[in-house]
């Protein structure tokens, strides 16, 4: 059987080739290729973004001797039937059908084969699930980065922007990429964080949060970090209640702000019911790898 791609783009464009067995062949491809670079994609036209997808999925495909069996890719937003019908971090996607545009594209370029797009939260709980052997069972994956996804495998019918959910009701809660007030990503995203501490960047506010030669940590720091994990375990709880206990990982480039031990505890004071009480909660550091072993599993699984 011939390998399959997996492309992922969020904060960039990461590609690679898959095999079969769900391995990652070779090297992952990454646009742009300066690591310090994480805006290019924002306001870069959708024509333009269709373009460098493309790029990189021929790069990559040099080395699957040009034999693709299925092409995946995960992206940012509420993503049906190959369009997205909305993107709050990549506003410019909205009402896109990339799916038939890559396609165009890259036959185009001599490349015909299935594509399958998917959510990016999505495309790396597939990638979660391929890696340790799960693809039998449920996983669910939150994705902390820029903004907050909840991926879910396998994929289900529904819109699932876990990210959105509301866990404050207090009016002033407007941080969330899309405006809305109150949504997880607003509290726990890295852009809200940002937006929300104007004078400090996420990695000193919980830095600044913990004592120091022991003394008091900042308290604004202080009261804002158990704001963020009330928040997580608030919209794991909610999940909880919706579709029974089971294990929660949790991924991407800011879950090293995440204290497995304070989200744990908040999350038992919000479960009591017993029945719902066998939850698991694990970290996966960052790894580009998941999610492009996950979109090409995908796209690999529909081509059959």
């Amino acid at each position: 059987m011939a390998n399959s791609i997996g492309v992922v783009m969020a904060e960039r464009i990461v590609a690679g080739v898959v095999s079969p067995e769900g391995k990652l062949v070779g090297e992952l491809h990454e646009w742009p290729s300066d690591p310090e670079e994480s805006d290019a994609l924002i306001g870069m036209p959708t024509e333009d973004i269709v373009r460098q997808l493309r790029d990189e999925v021929l790069a990559v495909a040099k080395g699957a001797d040009g034999k693709v069996a299925s092409i995946g890719l995960g992206l940012p937003g509420i993503v049906q039937h190959g369009i997205v019908q909305d993107s709050p971090n990549l506003v410019q996607l909205k009402g896109a059908q990339i799916q038939d545009a890559l396609g165009a594209a890259l036959k185009e370029s001599g490349i015909d084969a299935p594509i399958l797009v998917n959510n990016d939260a999505d495309v790396i709980a597939a990638g979660v699930a391929a890696t340790k052997g799960h693809l039998d069972r449920v996983v669910r994956v939150w994705t902390l980065g820029n903004g907050i996804g909840y991926g879910h495998y396998p994929t289900a019918d529904g819109v699932w922007e876990g990210g959105h959910m509301v866990v404050s009701l207090d009016s002033k809660e407007t941080y969330c990429g899309c405006g809305g007030r109150g949504h997880l990503e607003g509290i726990c995203g890295y852009r809200a964080m940002r937006l929300r501490f104007l004078d400090m960047e996420p990695e000193e506010i919980f830095a600044a949060a913990k004592p120091k030669q022991m003394k008091q940590g900042d308290p604004r720091c202080v009261e804002f970090v158990k704001q963020y994990h009330r928040a997580l375990a608030a919209a794991t709880a909610n999940c909880i209640y919706q579709e029974g206990p089971g294990k929660f990982y949790f991924t991407g480039y800011a879950v090293k702000f995440v204290d497995l031990n304070t989200l744990e505890d908040y999350l038992h004071q919000m479960v009591k019911l017993s029945p719902l009480q066998t939850y698991a909660l694990e970290i996966i550091p960052g790894d580009k790898q998941l999610g492009v072993i996950g979109a090409a599993v995908l796209a690999s699984i529909n081509a059959i």
